[in-house]
Order: structure tokens, then sequence, then C-alpha cells
């Protein structure tokens, strides 16, 4: 087994962790949030406490619960993959700024076909997913994928149960190559699932259990988590029309275009990006921190954190199949960001 997988399974091991790095500091930074972040963070937080000796707290519950709890000032910052509009952050006194990109995967539990060996394009996906193509032997799904056995058993889709940056990726991805889904379901952190055969799971790690245990499920996890579960993905066709694997490169090529600062709160969407190479579903996860924190001291820590994440985390995150940020953006986040944040 690779050092990869055995230090994602060490570090997810349970729903809804908490990564706690050291006790003499472990308080001092605190966050809360995102599950699809949570194995870089975790490795992040190795590596500082190892090069600092200041540790991190991170619960692992949610983008929805991120936001909670950091306009509830429980935690330095909060963590959240569907980025607040600018008018809410203004509204609260938060700056944001993305951390790491990655990308969500569909993922099936399906017999007798190897990990990206099944196709599909966003519109048959957004029709399994609302309950139209209910069967995998579908023809619509056989039509993308000539030669193959598909077995006549019915699709059982898997969603998260609680609110989540990742269910809001994935639903804005539906909502842009679906009439049906944006005019019935639409995008958010949480929606109504519109199939009738369908199972919720708590967190990335929720999901992944379920769609383990339930055969012929269908679901929609961070890719960390497609690996460290050995999970079976599918292909998907992007925006040129090109089926792509989900991994690191193709992650990076959606990213490649990004206009970070065109949106307040640099809450660009990745979905659907151009270019022969991109993933559809690729996202970047999201820091929130109070312009005026009430511990001055922890918010300037978490800062120091992220500083040498950037710094030096890169490696760790392509270990990971993450995409660091580019030094340019991470000049920008200096700049434009961090010194809003009063000290």
């Amino acid at each position: 087994m690779s050092s990869k997988r055995t230090f994602i399974k060490s570090v997810a091991a349970a729903a809804m962790a908490t990564l706690a790095m050291g006790s003499a500091f472990a308080a001092d930074i605190t966050g809360a949030g995102a599950t699809f972040p949570f194995p870089i963070y975790a490795k992040w937080a190795e590596g500082y406490k190892a090069a600092t000796g200041n540790g991190l707290n991170y619960q692992s519950i949610g983008s929805s619960g991120g936001i909670r709890q950091i306009k509830a000032k429980t935690v330095t910052f909060g963590a959240t993959d569907a980025p607040m509009s600018g008018e809410d952050l203004d509204k609260e006194g938060l700056v944001q700024f993305p951390a790491i990109i990655g990308g969500t995967v569909p993922v099936v539990n399906l017999e007798g076909f190897k990990p990206g060996e099944l196709r599909v394009t966003g519109a048959v996906l957004a029709d399994m997913f609302l309950g139209k193509i209910a069967n995998w032997n579908d023809a619509k799904i056989a039509a993308l994928n000539p030669g193959k056995k598909l077995p006549d058993q019915a699709i059982t889709i898997v969603h998260r149960a609680d609110g989540s940056g990742t269910t809001f990726n994935f639903t804005d991805y539906l909502t842009s190559v679906s009439k049906d889904w944006s005019t019935t379901v639409g995008k958010g952190a949480a929606v109504k699932w519109p199939a009738p055969s369908s199972v919720g799971g708590k967190g990335n790690e929720g999901v992944a259990a379920n769609v383990n245990r339930v055969k012929g499920s269908l679901g929609y996890v961070e890719y960390a988590y497609v690996k460290k579960n050995n999970m079976n993905f599918m292909q998907l066709q992007n925006a040129d029309g090109k089926y792509v694997a989900p991994d690191d490169l193709t992650f990076a090529a959606a990213a490649a275009g990004a206009d970070w600062m065109s949106v307040p709160g640099m809450g660009v969407s990745m979905v659907n990006a151009k270019g022969a190479n991109s993933w559809p579903i690729s996202t970047a996860s999201f820091i929130l921190m109070y312009k005026q924190p009430t511990d001055k001291a922890s918010a300037a820590e978490a800062i120091k954190f992220f500083d040498w994440a950037f710094t030096n985390g890169k490696k760790m995150a392509q270990d990971l199949d993450y995409v660091a940020l580019p030094d340019s953006l991470t000049t920008q986040i200096r700049a434009k960001v961090w010194t809003q944040i009063q000290k």
C-alpha cells in the first residue's frame, strides 16, 4: 500500500473527525468546516507542528457548519467549498480566500468495472440524479459505453445529508449542464434530491461509506476520498467534449483560466471550465476570517499557518492529488486579503 494512501486512511478514518495536532497549543488555532480539504489540512498541520511546534484543531463538519461556526465566533477560521457572496462577507465583516484546489468525482458501486472504465456526459449524469435514468443498463448509458455489458440493476443515489460545499459545487455543475436539473432542483449546499431511490450520508466520509456499502449506488465525493476508499469513479465529458479522468493535472487545467479577482471574495466557480484537459467539477476550498478578530493572536497564527502551507505545502498537496495555489495567486492573497485583517 502506498504511503499516500496509508496517510489518507489514517487522517480520515472516522466521520466528523477532529484534528488535534499537539496539546500545548492546540486551542490557539481553531478551524471548522468543509470535509473536502480535510486530508490536506491534516497533512499541513502535521508539517507545521513539526516546523514550529504550534498546532491546529480543525473540525471536519461540512461547509455549512464552518460558516455557522465562524459567524458564532467559536473558531479562528471557517472553511467552505461554497463561497460566501461579497454582500454576505461585507455584512459579517469577513474576508475570504481560496486555500486549495481539488475536484468532485462521481463514484459508483458496480461489479465488473475498473475505475474510470465507464463514461458519462453531464446531461446523462444529471438524469441519473434526477431519477429519470433509474437502471444501469439504460440505453443512454449504454450508448456512451459501447461494448460494455451493463447490468440490469437499479441505481441508488447517495448524496450528502448535511449542508455541504461539495454538494454546492456538484449541483452547480449539474445546473450548468442540464436544463431539467436547473429548473427542477438547482444548486445549493443542500437541495431536495428528486431520485426516488436515494440515501444520505454525512460528510464526504459518509457518502463514501454508503457508496461502498450499497450495490448499484452512485454518489459524489472529493477525489482524496476516492483514493483512500479505493472507489470506482466514472470519466466525465468536459466542456470541450473530451472524456477525462480526475487527477491533479485535470484539476489544474480547469483552474488555469480562473480570474480570481473578478468576483468579490474570490469566489470563482470552475465548473465546466473550458480546456481539453479540464476536469468539469473542479473547485477551490475557501477560508473565512474576521477583518477585526476578537482574538488577534490566534488570527495572526492562522495567517502564519496558511503562509507556511502556501510556501512549504505544495508537495504535500500534490501527494494527496490536490492542486496548490500558484505563487502569483498567493502573493495577491497576502497583499490584498490578509492586509485587511487587523493585527
